[in-house]
């Protein structure tokens, strides 16, 4: 970002000098590490339905983050997100982490107020050192945010996992939901698409992409007093489960359908051809299993199109039902005829 701190390793895969590429440590990388998301449904399907009293936005509809309502004009926002090693730059690393979990809150309309730490360490395996270089990025993304990040909580683990979880406030009037989308309106992604791509080429081959970086640790501040200036409703933040499973499961609590246009969704630099040359992640195959079955595709969109837009994004942008000034309109919602199986539509 144009406006960050200097950092000590920006972009730098020398940061884990003497220990090895900082990626190595992790099964998995960013976003793409979730747990499927139908797996994840299943899991959690016996915690929904808590109807408890000023809950405002709970778990049922998968939501950003949980809203609880304290004052006629003040809900509280509670949001957690962390994952392994994205880049191999810890400073690095932690920026795109306090990014993706910042996103959270601003995806509901809210402004973040306090964020805590959460950490997982191998010890024995990396220093502390580069632990503090984490930390230290997370901050001072944090920082642009406004939001003081005080204490957390860490422990020793198998794989470096570092996240935050962020405590943020809205006007309850003025929340951005999942389930608030309706039919007729076009649909606006504030950041481009296929970072999943190319940290997975970065995971592989060791090469660096900037775009990826800049696009990942640039905060979505911006984007959502956009949309709530244009009067927004409904909106996500697209994540690991992909442009399509985000955009569905929105679909899916809100009872529309939407079409997109797949010419019309911006990619970030090298996407296409990290796409052309195969680093495919095993989450965004999942994304689009998980998808498939309520997605229909026109004769001339290919497989590879689809990979594309199930790409497992970390700290991605946000997708607003509704036209946002300055960002580009990629689909637009449709009434959802009775008893269809198709939600989502791609052309």
């Amino acid at each position: 970002m144009s406006n960050s701190p200097a950092s000590p390793s920006v972009s730098d895969p020398d940061s884990t000098s003497g220990t090895g590429r900082l990626t190595s440590y992790a099964h998995g990388g960013g976003c793409a590490c979730k747990i499927p998301p139908g797996e994840l449904e299943d899991a959690v399907r016996g915690l929904t339905g808590q109807n408890a009293p000023g809950v405002l936005v709970g778990l049922d509809d998968g939501d950003d983050a949980a809203a609880v309502l304290v004052r006629p004009d003040l809900a509280v926002l509670s949001t957690a997100d962390f994952f392994t090693p994205v880049v191999d730059s810890a400073y690095d690393w932690g920026r795109i982490a306090a990014a993706n979990a910042l996103s959270d809150v601003y995806a509901m309309g809210g402004t973040p107020v306090v964020a805590i730490n959460l950490v997982g360490w191998p010890r024995e395996l990396l220093p502390m050192e580069l632990m503090s270089e984490v930390l230290q990025g997370g901050l001072d993304v944090a920082q642009l945010a406004g939001c003081p990040v005080i204490g957390g909580h860490s422990i020793d683990a198998p794989e470096p996992t570092y996240g935050m979880a962020v405590t943020g406030t809205a006007d309850p009037q003025r929340l951005m939901r999942n389930d608030a989308a309706r039919a007729g309106l076009p649909i606006t992604l504030t950041k481009p698409i296929g970072v999943g791509l190319l940290n997975n080429r970065h995971k592989t081959t060791g090469e660096i992409f900037p775009a990826a970086i800049e696009t990942m640790t640039s905060l979505n501040k911006s984007a959502s007093e956009a949309a709530l200036a244009a009067g927004a409703e409904a909106a996500t933040d697209v994540t690991g489960f992909g442009l399509l499973g985000h955009l569905y499961k929105m679909c899916r609590a809100s009872g529309v359908g939407a079409t997109i246009d797949a010419a019309a969704v911006p990619l970030v630099d090298g996407a296409a051809e990290a796409l052309r040359d195969g680093f495919v992640s095993g989450g965004t195959r999942r994304n689009l299993d998980w998808v498939r079955p309520s997605l229909t595709a026109g004769a001339d969109v290919p497989e590879e199109t689809l990979l594309l837009l199930a790409d497992a994004q970390t700290s991605g942008g946000l997708l607003v039902i509704g036209e946002v000034p300055g960002y580009p309109v990629i689909g637009e919602t449709t009434v959802l005829p009775e008893a269809a199986q198709t939600f989502v539509t791609v052309r």
